[in-house]
């Protein structure tokens, strides 16, 4: 496992981080909290020491089995994770105040939770789960922000940008008022290179690469058949023709891939690690096998140009969260 360092935290994190959305037994449906300990373990044992869930994930359930983990671990394990909005509306929506969806004590609630469900005395990275650039003047998320700081519960704070739109937290990182921001970033979503990422590199900012798989379709192992549990949060991301769809663009990306290294979904990761404002990668991983392959691709480095030449030829302008 290699390491990079997030941002201007000074955090020393590994090049693959654990995503914790799927682990949280609501959404993502067919998983096994005996399976999913085991595969948080198994990661820790590879090196990994950075995991993100939110509060949000299992009304809790995510936060509490990586507490559980991160309490019985050896070795330093940094945690992230995320106040939802009030509203409970994702994306953050134009026109809505900030007073519905982050007031101060919302914020401070929501992190005493979240401090309650890990076990932990202090949260690495606290994150707003959606953001909207008409707060970037508000005051109530900047002095929750500096309170929970001032008083140790909290090291360092960030947000996790709306699906799609890296631009908005440009002028959010300006104020340099966070630490991080998490963006998806994938083969099919290249848009955060243009602007976020250079900005991030230019201010020191941390950035955690979220969705590198695309929610599976990356994988390679979805088809115009593969059917998910109506419950599944992926039921409605791959509704209508989109299976179809991602096929016919995996396919296409397969062909022009022919001779290349590795499985479709280390090239994926290797992708997000080939630019290097990205300090780490955050796949969800419910089994051994898939953390044990994931964190296998740290120690290959980044694409060789040429085929990064190949992959930008893929970008896919799309938003299935729609």
């Amino acid at each position: 496992m290699r390491y990079r360092t997030l941002g201007r935290t000074g955090l020393l994190v590994s090049e693959i981080g654990y995503g914790a959305w799927g682990i949280g037994g609501t959404m993502w449906i067919g998983g096994d909290d005996r399976e999913s300990l085991a595969a948080l373990r198994r990661a820790l044992e590879l090196g990994l020491n950075f995991i993100d869930t939110a509060l949000v994930y299992g009304n809790g359930h995510s936060e509490r089995l990586v507490g559980q983990v991160v309490r019985e671990a050896s070795q330093t394990v940094y945690v992230a994770t995320k106040v939802p909005p009030k509203n409970l509306l994702w994306p953050a929506r134009p026109g809505i105040g900030i007073r519905e969806v982050f007031p101060y004590e919302h914020i401070i609630r929501s992190t005493e939770q979240s401090l309650r469900n890990l076990g932990l005395d202090h949260i690495d990275l606290q994150q707003l789960h959606v953001w909207n650039p008409e707060w970037n003047d508000e005051e109530d998320w900047r002095r929750a922000f500096e309170d929970l700081k001032r008083s140790g519960k909290v090291r360092f704070v960030g947000v996790s940008i709306n699906d799609h739109q890296p631009d908005s937290a440009l002028e959010l990182i300006e104020t340099g008022l966070i630490d991080a921001v998490q963006v998806i970033y994938n083969i099919f979503d290249q848009t955060p290179e243009r602007r976020l990422f250079p900005l991030c590199q230019e201010r020191n900012i941390g950035v955690l690469a979220r969705v590198p798989l695309d929610e599976g379709a990356l994988t390679g192992q979805i088809t115009a058949e593969t059917e998910f549990d109506p419950r599944d949060f992926r039921s409605r991301y791959f509704r209508g023709d989109r299976k179809r769809q991602v096929e016919e663009r995996v396919a296409a990306l397969r062909r022009d891939l022919a001779g290349v290294e590795g499985d479709l979904p280390e090239v994926a990761l290797r992708f997000c690690l080939s630019h290097p404002a990205v300090s780490t990668v955050i796949p969800g991983m419910r089994k051994v096998k898939h953390v044990e392959a994931n964190l296998a691709v740290s120690d290959k480095g980044p694409l060789p140009e040429g085929v990064l030449r190949i992959l930008r030829n893929h970008a896919w302008e799309k938003n299935f969260y729609d």
